[in-house]
């Protein structure tokens, strides 16, 4: 398949584009800064890449995107991109959950060979926040077990012998409960996105560009003053 991925939903701008060549699948892949700079750097980098992979828009099957939750900015730069490229080309997307991506990413990284794999997938939220979701790899495919969640570090439940994946661990592993051991970092990635497309098409998941949408957990994207000096003030 010919795929264009792209993920922004955290400190790390990825980008990837997918095709045949020979009958054999190559991928172009860019990873860098993101934060403020994705909103004037991802259409470069995509187009930077698609030339490289010699693909016009137009011939994609799709162009997939992690919709959250993650980064404010981030997500709405990713949504906004994904419906512009998509629209202009009339082809649809496929938004695909940041956690699933920071799950698959562990799974790839660290277990590439067992087929069945479970994982708590947590990512950084600020504000003295992880978001958190359950998932297990089984036959090929990943199942979401539960809730999306969104709680402080200290207040993680579960059994002792449960694997977290994620990119907490610089900031919240001292209060991330001691019984936790098994602690994978990870971020969600455009080449984590790539391997779970394929299943995720088949199933009908992809969308009309209009409803390129952001997943979000809450509204609030700040703390008040007061609020970080009570957060300063009981570290």
């Amino acid at each position: 398949m010919k795929l264009l991925a792209f993920d922004t939903s955290t400190e790390l701008m990825t980008v990837a584009v997918q095709r045949g060549v020979s009958d054999v699948g190559q991928i172009w892949q860019h990873s860098g800064e993101g934060g403020p700079k994705t909103s004037t750097q991802l259409i470069p980098v995509i187009e930077d890449l698609m030339l490289q992979a010699g693909l016009q828009f137009a011939e994609l099957d799709a162009i997939i995107f992690g919709r959250g939750p993650g980064s404010f900015t981030g997500l709405r730069t990713a949504c906004s991109v994904a419906q512009g490229l998509a629209f202009g080309a009339q082809l649809k997307v496929l938004p695909i959950d940041t956690l699933l991506a920071v799950a698959e990413e562990a799974r790839f990284q660290f277990a590439p060979q067992q087929e069945h794999y479970e994982v708590t997938a947590l990512l950084d939220a600020r504000m003295d926040e992880m978001y958190l979701a359950h998932y297990a790899f089984h036959g090929g495919q990943w199942t979401h077990s539960g809730n999306y969640d969104l709680l402080r570090p200290q207040d993680l439940q579960g059994e002792p012998q449960r694997r977290l994946a994620g990119n907490v661990f610089g900031s919240y592993a001292a209060r991330l409960p001691a019984v936790f051991t098994e602690r994978f970092t990870a971020l969600p990635t455009a080449t984590a996105l790539l391997r779970l497309a394929p299943t995720l098409l088949a199933a009908g998941a992809a969308v009309e560009p209009a409803q390129a949408l952001p997943l979000y957990l809450r509204d609030k994207v700040a703390q008040t003053t007061l609020e970080r000096a009570a957060l300063k003030g009981a570290l």
